[in-house]
């Protein structure tokens, strides 16, 4: 702890909670109904207080510490003071009579006491007027007003952190109607008087306890920010949950008074012992680096040999350096630039000059963050770490990557309270020479939805940052783990408007944490980048970016290879681009140039929409061998093209990927299509690969020649982007760069492309692609990375583009793309939280009229992305004796396992089962059709897995599929194979009906 700071205020003998009445010493506030042991309130409030405490000097980052004491006149020292107050304060709420009528035994020792109180019947569903965290807020804000002075607004914002530590802040209306209910706090008569001094007991003796008797005239003129309320009643969340645990604070008094003896020593004793238990890994400390760019990079990075740092990363580490240390830096730069790493660099130093205790890494999916982990390990095992550090994989499914499933199984172990002088568990449980984890482990205590994210480092897909501005339930908790790190979101381009509503409200309260953010993007609209701006930095930062006219701060090149532009003279399509944004303040923007071996021109051609003209043309293409990638926009195309084209090509020749994949094939296709078409792949002499939009994205693979769908311009550069990325010999035909553009009728004016791409993306975007694309079919080919940002603002801008003759039809669809954008934006609004208030207005309805509980579930994900609820199944075999087995292809021994059905499967065979999840197509789950399809699947009822000692199991839909991998759901024929997926057809059509909304997703 800290030299100054103030354990108690009392050095020797009893503790401010241990001179307490014995009628404040009868209130119970834990009981454990297996056994009738129970904990006094002051106990666990003492508890409480204790941990505050040791969470704010080894666990709270800096920069989390800096934003509560900043409006305390006693800065660090006062923070400290108040976070332990509010902790040892939170559960005051208990001593009423609406809590302690709970159990009738406690109540009964209180009623001797003098605590009169009805029974819980008694009171009836009154009780529900008065939880004990907004009654102990009532009781605190009358205690402020009448031993200290303070008006309600000023005790509010104080009261209010008990008040919400249950997970929901109260709103004014629940407020006033427990004022009007008096007898739920004081029983009437003789008792009222009695219940008001033993609830102002427990007040003064968690003031003293905490050392802030002196401080609350000074405190009379705070005005403690949201950021702040938010961030403390988080830090009482965690104080509650760790003092609440039997195992590191039991209920016994020998813990804290061995022999009868208690006191500061036995105090400090029971701390000790909780503390060690828990073992929770402090934050990341890092120091700025020192040395250069290339040295930073050869230290942190496993280079290529010959690699060099290139300018973007460069220029990265460089704006890092020099922008406020909470700010937004945005990268955009070509793929294939070193974004990452770029991004990781920056995030070390902002971490360092902000105090930020760690970094999490955002992706747009649950893949990309799988490919994402094992670089996130790679470089904290490079950085100079001083402890042990935890780290997390934050998604839904992440136990099944093998990784992290690794460390989770390295890293279990008991958290019990361990004595100090002996390594011995309290309690009897021998605990020997417990080893302590070294370097970066998956800690124990911090798993679980609502807790998992408190790790130091994580990587998870942006639902998880996106929950940040959904009100929900425990939303403190998420907002303290964002809060405390340095937030890097990738692929900031691939999300809608309605995702970006939700970006825009978190990245305002990361600004209002001054939380570094770091957002990486191939390229961003001129408005979109505006847009990102003003969310962190305000509307005027916004309106100074390029492009918008307005004087900006442009930094020297130091001798790197830089555009060094005047300031106030930089375009909207400079490219690439690093600019960093914070409050108050003049961007800062960089111009590095774009490595000189990434340079590609690819020439466009107009394909046909004919499957045997797509035949015919791979053919001669690939006459003298070669690798072409066909991307369709739906699954149903990407099935259809690949029967054609295997019956041309052969079986083997072609590999299919798409979303229907069962999650074990889908991860198994992506390493193979970086095996074979990566940077050192392995590369077959001719092949096809027919893929949907999950090639778009994080896979680092080259393809020869490239056949796309049309789709919105900045998809069609991505995919582009997977065209000779890298240096290799190609086949004669195949030395220029070409994407043949199909899925339109070309004969059309203008060309109108395929209903399914219509229903995916809108005619707005594919027309307005079309238009600034026009002149690269006549010839001039798309020069990348130099064409791309000019492209993309082309686009996405309000300039007319395209001929004439399009206009009447380019307006309408814009119209249409209108309003559906406004129609995104008002239903995100729902539950979307609101900006952070001025100072001092405490956090009544923070989250009022949320959706409850918030997790990375199907349900979950559907609040923080404009999609319906999907239904996942777990995909099982059943043989025709009746009995079930996994898959039979799965990888490591995995594939045809038993699977009984008395008892739950082994935990290998669970996790197959587990692994092999799949989500349905859309219309599975329309509203018309939803309850057929449940109903359907829950016929099989598998009781065996229904217990919770099969965690992978119990709850899940299971889909069956007989022993040719073939089933029916709701009039439906259902076939799987390992090289296709999932193949959706009826008895009387030969593939799915078309739905606008249907499988075209990635």
């Amino acid at each position: 702890m800290s030299s100054g700071a103030h354990r108690s205020s009392v050095e020797s003998g009893e503790t401010p909670l241990g001179r307490l009445s014995p009628a404040a010493r009868s209130v119970w506030a834990k009981h454990d109904r297996s056994d009738d042991a129970w904990l006094p309130l002051w106990r666990h409030m003492a508890d409480s207080g204790a941990v505050a405490g040791r969470l704010w000097d080894e666990w709270l980052p800096r920069n989390l510490r800096e934003l509560i004491a900043e409006a305390l006149p006693g800065g660090a020292e006062d923070g400290r003071r108040l976070a332990v107050w509010m902790a040892a304060s939170h559960d005051t709420g208990k001593a009423t009579p609406a809590f302690a009528c709970q159990v009738d035994p406690l109540a009964t020792v209180m009623r001797d006491h003098g605590l009169r109180m009805l029974t819980a019947k008694e009171y009836g569903e009154d009780r529900k007027l008065a939880p004990h965290g907004l009654a102990g807020q009532l009781i605190l804000q009358g205690w402020l007003s009448e031993r200290y002075g303070f008006p309600p607004r000023v005790s509010a914002q104080f009261a209010i952190v008990a008040g919400g530590h249950h997970g929901t802040p109260p709103t004014h209306e629940q407020f006033a109607n427990l004022e009007t209910r008096q007898r739920l706090l004081h029983h009437r008569g003789d008792a009222e008087q009695v219940w008001r001094r033993v609830q102002f007991e427990f007040a003064d003796g968690c003031a003293e306890l905490a050392g802030v008797t002196e401080r609350f005239a000074a405190w009379r003129s705070v005005r403690l920010s949201q950021p702040a309320q938010v961030a403390l009643t988080a830090l009482v969340i965690l104080s509650d949950w760790v003092a609440s645990s039997a195992e590191l604070f039991p209920y016994d008094s020998e813990s804290w008074a061995p022999g009868g003896v208690g006191g500061p020593a036995g105090e400090a004793r029971r701390l000790a012992a909780a503390w060690e238990g828990l073992d929770l890994p402090g934050p990341w400390q890092p120091e700025e680096p020192d040395g250069g760019v290339g040295e930073i990079f050869a230290d942190r990075f496993e280079l290529p040999p010959g690699a060099e740092v290139r300018p973007v990363q460069a220029e990265a580490v460089r704006v890092a350096r020099e922008m406020a240390p909470a700010g937004l830096l945005m990268i955009e730069a070509p793929m294939g630039e070193g974004k990452t790493e770029a991004a990781l660099a920056a995030a070390e130093i902002l971490a360092a000059r902000s105090g930020a205790g760690g970094c999490l890494i955002a992706l747009p999916t649950r893949a990309t963050g799988d490919a994402m982990f094992p670089r996130l390990l790679s470089w904290l095992e490079r950085l100079p770490l001083d402890g042990p550090r935890s780290v997390v994989l934050a998604h839904a499914k992440a136990a099944l990557d093998k990784e992290w499933a690794g460390m989770l199984r390295s890293g279990r172990r008991t958290i019990a309270a361990v004595e100090p002088e002996a390594s011995e568990r309290i309690g009897g449980q021998r605990g020997g020479s417990r080893r302590r984890p070294a370097g970066l482990h998956a800690h124990q205590w911090l798993r679980g939805r609502k807790k998992s994210l408190l790790a130091s480092f994580a990587v998870g897909t942006v639902d998880q940052v996106l929950f940040a501005g959904l009100k929900s339930r425990h939303l403190a908790l998420r907002h303290l783990a964002v809060a405390g790190k340095v937030v890097v979101i990738d692929e900031v381009h691939a999300y809608d408007a309605y995702m970006n509503r939700y970006l825009d409200r978190v990245l305002s309260w990361l600004a209002a944490y001054r939380v570094p953010v770091v957002l990486l993007s191939a390229t961003l609209p001129a408005g979109r980048r505006a847009a990102l701006a003003a969310a962190y930095a305000g509307p005027g930062t916004a309106s100074a970016l390029p492009g918008e006219g307005l004087p900006t701060e442009s930094l020297p090149g130091e001798g790197l290879p830089t555009e060094s532009l005047p300031a106030g003279t930089l375009t909207a399509d400079t490219y690439p681009l690093i600019t960093a944004v914070s409050p108050g303040t003049a961007p800062l923007i960089a111009t590095p140039a774009a490595a000189s071996d990434r340079r590609t021109e690819v020439r466009l051609e107009r394909l046909d929409d004919g499957l045997e003209e797509l035949a015919d043309r791979l053919e001669a293409e690939l006459e003298d061998g070669g690798c072409a990638l066909v991307v369709r926009n739906t699954v149903d195309r990407v099935l259809e093209t690949s029967e054609v084209l295997r019956a041309r090509f052969g079986h083997d020749a072609v590999t299919v990927a798409h979303s229907r994949f069962i999650a074990a094939d889908r991860a198994a296709r992506d390493t193979l299509l970086r095996e074979r078409f990566g940077p050192r792949g392995a590369r077959p002499d001719r092949h096809v690969v027919v893929a949907s939009q999950v090639v778009e994205q994080s896979l680092d693979v080259d393809f020869d020649l490239l056949v796309t769908d049309l789709a919105p311009v900045d998809l069609m550069l991505q995919r582009m982007g997977r065209l000779h990325r890298h240096p290799r010999t190609r086949p004669p035909r195949l030395t220029t760069a070409r994407c043949l553009v199909t899925g339109v009728d070309w004969a059309q004016a203008p060309p109108r492309a395929v209903d399914g791409s219509h229903a995916v993306y809108g005619a707005h975007t594919l027309l307005r692609a079309l238009a600034v694309l026009l002149p690269h079919f006549d010839g001039e080919p798309v020069a990348l990375p130099e064409g791309i940002s000019p492209l993309v603002q082309a686009a996405y801008d309000d300039s007319t583009v395209g001929p004439e003759a399009w206009a009447e039809a380019m307006a309408s669809a814009h119209q249409e793309h209108s309003a559906k954008l406004k129609e995104a934006e008002e239903k995100a609004s729902s539950f979307l939280l609101g900006v952070a208030q001025p100072d001092g207005r405490a956090l009544f309805g923070w989250i009022d009229a949320g959706v409850g509980d918030a997790d990375d579930t199907a349900a979950g994900r559907a609040q923080v992305r404009d999609s319906e609820d999907s239904l996942e199944v777990l995909v099982v075999r059943q043989l025709s004796d009746g009995t079930f087995t996994t898959v039979p292809w799965l990888s490591d021994g995995r594939g045809g396992l038993p699977l009984p059905t008395d008892f739950p499967p082994g935990p290998r065979a669970a996790e197959a089962v587990a692994a092999s999840a799949l989500s349905l197509p859309a219309a599975f789950s329309k509203p018309w059709t939803i309850d057929r399809t449940i109903a359907e699947l829950e016929r099989l009822q598998i009781p065996g897995w229904q217990v919770k000692e099969c965690p992978w199991l119990a709850g899940e839909l299971i889909l069956a599929l007989d022993e040719n991998c073939r089933t029916r759901l709701t009039g439906f024929q259902l076939d799987y194979s390992e090289a296709d997926g999932l193949r959706v057809s009826s008895a009387d059509v030969p593939s799915f009906p078309h739905d606008e909304d249907d499988d075209h997703a990635p």
